[in-house]
């Protein structure tokens, strides 16, 4: 036998060996998914007629297959209560087809959250959901359908049955007229669940959050249309102590904050996310960090966001009861009517210790600030602010002995709106200490009263570098535009402001200041 063909007779099999793992690595080999389709099982699109336990059994025979299978909602309107998603299940919605939440309480329960790891905070969030899953692995949510809560009629049969004396809600907000948020379900509740897509799909209307997950990993939300707007504390998106995760190409309208990354666990953090190329509208802040803020935030990316008539912040990145804030980079931000522009807030409500914010990065965002209420055509508005104030400015605040480190706020563009008065509310120049710590505080852009400028203002920071920043006035404003008090390590550079005068930049207890020409000449001590 020739030397060649002996080579090839050694070389085939292993050519052979690798097109057959080419064949299963694409997917070639692996049998098509069984679909599941719920009417088969019972469901009835009427709109009225309950489903849970049809699309439950669904659920269940799909999951018993060994790759899974795909439960098919058909064009019509199917009620349902609580169902629980397993693991290799995808929900497939078919143009037209529309999953309603029951409006009857009874309907809804929670599930065991076994494995968790505990929070000082424990359950203080609803553990009830229309859709809910633990420890699911390969689940999927998809199609051209809607899953609408109808959280307006829940959240009010909720209130009814406090009001009737049937289920107390020992929690009751008397203040505002509402069951506590405990007691109302959510759209989404996924805790410990991996590598779950939802995509494409109209979503919201819960009486509670919208889509929550927490201590979940290789998450990726794409291409939903949210709107969370029924009734309170509708957030769009709550993402706690979650790895990889990515947000995208979303558009979200929210009664509460649009989307927002929490930490309820001690020794769990959000890891890796990636949000972009949304559009957000809230009656509270768009993309926020916190309140909740025991174990952190690291690696961050936020990109490409498109913000309007958002009452409270564009972006808020706060942590106040221990947790950490690292590594975190905001770029290409266009916000119009929006209450402000940023919050970087480091406080120690609750935890042993304070946390710590450290390397953050916001560049290229443009901003409109108006004079009013950003939200004032909703339905349904977040608190008033129950005191005097003229218009807020941005802020970077810490506390006494534990600095907000190493901000960079480069390229940014905002319009304020002016127009402050001193008989509406005054801190002189030389009363700053007026202005409170509020250490304990919950965090929010209008936690200190009053600012002393109308730009930005910096306490308890150091390395702050300000590139290329441009603040315009509608109208005049008797405050400065910068003012900063306990800050170390200021870098300014090409500072544009409508008034070129002295005493637009403020310096308080503050040193190692690196200003170019153009600054250096705004600057005042205290």
């Amino acid at each position: 036998m020739k030397k060649n063909t002996k080579r090839f007779l050694i070389i085939l099999p292993l050519l052979l060996l690798f097109c057959l793992s080419m064949k299963s690595s694409t997917g070639i080999n692996e049998p098509k998914k069984k679909e599941f389709l719920i009417t088969k099982y019972g469901a009835v699109a009427d709109g009225t007629t309950i489903n849970t336990l049809a699309i439950q059994k669904a659920i269940d025979l799909a999951t018993k297959r060994k790759n899974g299978g795909i439960v098919v909602f058909p064009k019509g309107r199917f009620l349902s209560g609580s169902i629980v998603l397993k693991d290799n299940v995808e929900l497939f919605f078919e143009e037209g087809a529309v999953l309603l939440g029951s409006t009857n309480p009874s309907d809804y329960h929670k599930i065991n959250f076994e494995g968790r790891p505990s929070s000082p905070k424990k359950d203080d969030n609803s553990q009830l959901a229309l859709i809910l899953a633990n420890k699911a692995n390969h689940i999927k949510l998809s199609g051209k359908g809607t899953i609408d809560g109808q959280g307006l009629k829940l959240a009010l049969a909720v209130d009814s049955l406090h009001h009737a004396g049937i289920t107390i809600d020992p929690n009751y907000n008397t203040r505002r007229n509402r069951p506590n948020e405990t007691m109302r379900p959510k759209l989404f509740r996924f805790s410990q669940c991996n590598d779950v897509v939802i995509e494409d799909l109209n979503v919201g209307a819960a009486s509670c959050w919208g889509l929550s997950f927490e201590l979940c990993s290789n998450l990726t939300i794409d291409g939903l249309t949210i709107v969370n707007r029924s009734y309170w504390n509708n957030d769009g998106i709550d993402i706690t102590d979650c790895k990889n995760v990515k947000i995208i190409n979303c558009d979200v309208d929210a009664a509460d904050d649009g989307i927002c990354l929490k930490s309820y666990y001690p020794g769990h953090f959000n890891d890796s996310i990636y949000i972009a190329n949304c559009t957000i509208r809230s009656s509270a802040s768009a993309i926020k960090f916190g309140t909740a803020s025991y174990g952190g935030f690291k690696n961050v990316t936020i990109e490409d966001i498109k913000v309007f008539d958002t009452f409270r912040s564009a972006v808020a990145i706060q942590t106040v009861d221990g947790g950490f804030i690292e590594n975190v980079s905001i770029n290409n931000i266009e916000a119009v009517n929006t209450g402000n522009a940023f919050f970087i807030r480091l406080g120690h409500r609750d935890g042993e210790t304070p946390g710590s914010v450290k390397n953050v990065t916001i560049k290229n965002i443009k901003v409109q600030v108006p004079f009013g209420r950003p939200d004032i055509n909703y339905d349904l508005r977040g608190p008033e602010v129950n005191f005097f104030h003229n218009p807020f400015s941005s802020a970077i605040v810490g506390i006494p002995g534990h600095k907000v480190e190493n901000v960079t706020i480069e390229n940014i563009e905002i319009e304020f709106p002016g127009g402050a008065f001193k008989g509406m509310a005054y801190v002189p120049l030389s009363r700053l200490d007026a202005v409170p710590e509020v250490i304990k505080g919950s965090p929010e852009f209008s936690m200190f009263g009053e600012y002393p400028a109308y730009g930005l203002y910096v306490r308890h920071a150091a390395g702050i570098t300000l590139k290329n920043i441009q603040f315009t006035l509608a109208k005049s404003d008797f405050r400065p535009a910068f003012v900063f008090d306990d800050v170390t390590d200021i870098t300014m550079e090409k500072i544009n402001l409508p008034k070129l005068s002295q005493g637009q930049i403020i310096l308080k207890d503050s040193e190692k200041t690196t200003l170019d020409d153009g600054a250096a000449g705004l600057v005042q001590k205290y």
